[in-house]
């Protein structure tokens, strides 16, 4: 019989409750240098659980290998957890194991070790684009005040940089505007170092070369997609998918009423971001999609339409990677002839 492990995951210790197959419950700590001893006393058969955090990665690479099934817990998810009245280490680690036992816990899906890298490197690299625009705007809005309009792409280069710098302000602005173009000149390093990092490590996740092959998906959107997705094959449907990805209505059902209100917008927002940006884009090359789009605008609007259509495009994306396909000619939706 299985034993059913709850673990209340920290920085620093973790707390572990442990339902017997009598059914006693058995409560420890550990601290996390303390991992590989919990590891040990692990059995094949044995079911963990495990809340998100920080360090789930490492303790979920432990401690795999070693038992029948580890799920991990978006504590957002199980709200059992996060509006307990109780808040303590051991009852959060018993409520997992209680709810482990009767199968009624909300799965994150793990993915491997580049998969996971790389999701967590472009995401970094879109924090810092977030970053650079915010200062690239606070830059405008100090010129705007003095009567200067600059072009919008005027800030996209060093010699627009060095531009700025060269006004003549009082020596409170130039303060202000010197230190801004120091730290706008220290993120176009650091995204370039991510993206080339990303442009050399992205061809090596499965499907790459699948998507690339599609109209409307380039390096970096094909990196973002596949390191957002994981594995297809966890995916039973494109339906799945596009839960997954956040774009499917949220429905309500209550008696005989049934109402579908926004999108749930579950699921990375970047790789959300990045599906509409690559289907608007294949749209000017697909017909099939362009024709989509436009029926749906004329009916209910450019919003909804985009919506539409990302998850169209998802669509193509799903079958691509799930029937390994590489196109010739996209446009035309041409296979490539098996080499």
């Amino acid at each position: 019989m299985a034993r059913y492990i709850g673990v209340d995951l920290h920085r620093n210790q973790f707390t572990v409750c442990l339902i017997a197959e009598n059914g006693r419950e058995y409560l420890s700590e550990y601290r996390l240098d303390e991992l590989p001893r919990f590891v040990s006393k692990l059995r094949p058969t044995d079911e963990v659980a495990v809340e998100v955090t920080g360090n789930t990665r490492l303790f979920y690479d432990a401690v795999a290998p070693r038992v029948a099934k580890v799920v991990v817990v978006n504590p957002s998810q199980f709200k059992l957890i996060r509006q307990s009245v109780k808040k303590t280490d051991a009852h959060d680690a018993r409520t997992l194991a209680f709810y482990l036992s009767k199968a009624m816990l909300p799965e994150v899906r793990m993915k491997d070790k580049l998969h996971a890298q790389l999701a967590s490197l472009t995401q970094t690299r879109d924090t810092l684009v977030k970053q650079r625009t915010a200062l690239k705007n606070k830059v405008n809005n100090i010129l705007s005040a003095h009567g200067i309009n600059l072009r919008k792409e005027a800030l996209g280069s060093d010699s627009g940089l060095e531009e700025v710098l060269g006004l003549n302000f009082d020596p409170i602005v130039q303060t202000e505007l010197r230190v801004i173009v120091g730290q706008i000149r220290a993120l176009n390093q650091s995204i370039a170092e991510l993206e080339k990092t990303i442009k050399a490590e992205g061809p090596k996740l499965p499907g790459h070369e699948n998507l690339r092959s599609i109209k409307g998906i380039g390096d970096l959107g094909a990196t973002i997609l596949l390191s957002a997705i994981g594995d297809i094959r966890d995916f039973a449907h494109p339906g799945k998918l596009a839960a997954y990805f956040g774009i499917v209505p949220r429905v309500r059902n209550s008696n005989e009423v049934e109402r579908s209100g926004r999108i749930t917008k579950r699921g990375t927002k970047l790789g959300r971001t990045t599906l509409v940006q690559c289907a608007l884009i294949a749209m000017r090359y697909s017909s099939y999609l362009a024709k989509f789009y436009h029926r749906i605008q004329a009916r209910r609007g450019t919003g909804k339409a985009i919506i539409a259509l990302a998850k169209k495009f998802l669509g193509v994306i799903y079958h691509t990677l799930k029937n390994n396909w590489i196109f010739a000619d996209f446009p035309n939706f041409v296979l490539a002839k098996a080499s």
